[in-house]
């Protein structure tokens, strides 16, 4: 395949995600690091193009090492305790100047319209404000934090109404109180409690990792809420505190899920071009927490052979699906994945792995026409992807009748039945005429 036609597959591909997004608001949380990165440019060209899709977007940023940068030069350090920080008037001054200057940075690559730039013609207007209401942290544990803050309120009304006429919001780590003082607070904390307040629809954190990882240090794509809490409660048994990144996110991101967000992503600022990877590729690039408690996904057992054929049996009469027995199902149950809403089977997939061929067949995918859309199937797909991958298989292969193009919209590509391994091709319905389809892993 060119490079012309790769780049027209994967436009093709990330068309249902730039519909999915369109006048969704998300909030966009990057460090002082990303600020000072050479790449920097580049992943506000990429702000600039989501808010081109009709993204509507509050940008939030830290500038902790600017800070720490300023009082080195006057021979001064930012404290620290529990890891959080305390802010004296002299790193209060610091994070006035830092907040500043990385404000005006922004502005001005977000207002670049030159003819030979990314952003030519872009037009993006940009405000920031006093959004943030905030309160001293106080004394805790003996030690006074002085102007170090944490968030009180939000104005939600100020920022709706900014977002609804099309200007992309940026705000600093600062709060203000009441009484005119100012604060200094963490732009994690800053960024999760706009999320919560509007409510947005994503939060994107970028960091210095690209998420969460397992025990063989690989990516972990997706968490729900619920394990995410008992990943945190592990990190912190493990003796992590907030001046760990990670666990920083995970709070952000139970937090914000449990406010109304529906999905939170923690991504490597290091990936140039990660927004974009994240939001229009179906695999993504960092790790994802869902909110949706409801729905949980896991291998199936032999209690689940009634709810599975309650599900299929319609599917079997509309001729979508090739008819299975009670027998056959109990035969191979141990190739089923269920999907589970409050003790009901609402969708199921299977995967038949051939190792000697490398491949596995998708069989059997379906969801209850009362929980049709939400990605439902694609989580199931992913989940038989996932298995498939961890038995070495490098390719999956799937028969079907009516799902043709659903399937080639997530990376399935057209076959022939000699693409198949030789038993399988020996089980062809030519009645049925499936259409082959194949994907590699």
């Amino acid at each position: 395949m060119s490079k012309q036609q790769r780049y027209v597959e994967w436009f093709r591909s990330s068309a249902p995600y730039i519909n999915a997004h369109r006048g969704r608001t998300f909030v966009v949380q990057f460090g002082g690091e990303v600020v000072l990165d050479p790449a920097f440019p580049n992943l506000v060209h990429d702000i600039a193009l989501l808010e081109s899709l009709g993204i509507r977007l509050v940008l939030v940023f830290g500038v902790r090492p600017q800070v720490e940068h300023r009082l080195v030069e006057r021979g001064s350090s930012m404290e620290y305790r529990g890891g959080r920080r305390i802010t004296d008037e002299a790193a209060l001054a610091a994070v006035k100047e830092a907040a500043g200057a990385v404000r005006l940075e922004i502005e001005a690559l977000l207002s670049m319209g030159l003819a030979n730039s990314p952003m030519a013609g872009a037009g993006i207007r940009v405000v920031s404000g006093n959004f943030v209401l905030a309160r001293p942290i106080g004394v805790r544990d003996g030690a006074d934090f002085g102007y170090s803050g944490e968030v009180r309120r939000v104005d939600t009304e100020s920022l709706d109404r900014h977002l609804h006429d099309g200007d992309v919001v940026l705000v600093p780590p600062i709060g203000f109180s009441p009484t005119g003082e100012m604060f200094n607070l963490g732009a994690e904390e800053v960024a999760t409690a706009i999320a919560s307040s509007l409510p947005a629809a994503k939060l994107l954190l970028l960091g210095e990792r690209a998420g969460v990882t397992d025990a063989a240090d690989a990516l972990v794509s997706q968490l729900t809420v619920a394990e995410a809490t008992v990943l945190l409660a592990r990190r912190r048994q493990q003796g992590f505190d907030a001046a760990d990144e990670i666990t920083r996110h995970l709070i952000s991101a139970i937090q914000a899920c449990q406010s109304g967000v529906q999905r939170v992503h923690l991504l490597d600022r290091r990936v140039d071009g990660a927004l974009l990877l994240e939001l229009f590729t179906r695999d993504g690039v960092g790790t994802m927490v869902n909110a949706d408690p409801y729905d949980t996904m896991r291998r199936a057992t032999i209690d689940d052979v009634g709810g599975l054929l309650g599900l299929i049996e319609p599917l079997e009469h509309e001729g979508v699906l090739v008819r299975r027995s009670r027998e056959k199902l109990e035969n191979e149950i141990q190739q089923f994945t269920v999907m589970e809403r409050d003790g009901t089977v609402i969708g199921c997939a299977a995967g038949y792995p051939f190792r000697q061929e490398g491949v596995m067949e998708l069989a059997c995918l379906a969801v209850h026409a009362d929980y049709a859309g939400g990605h439902r199937g694609d989580a199931l797909l992913q989940t038989v992807e996932k298995n498939a991958r961890a038995m070495g298989l490098n390719r999956l292969f799937v028969l079907t009748t009516r799902a043709e193009h659903w399937f080639m919209e997530r990376g399935f590509v057209k076959a022939r039945l000699e693409d198949l391994p030789v038993e399988r091709q020996a089980l062809y319905n030519y009645k049925r005429n499936s259409k082959v389809l194949i994907k590699t892993l």
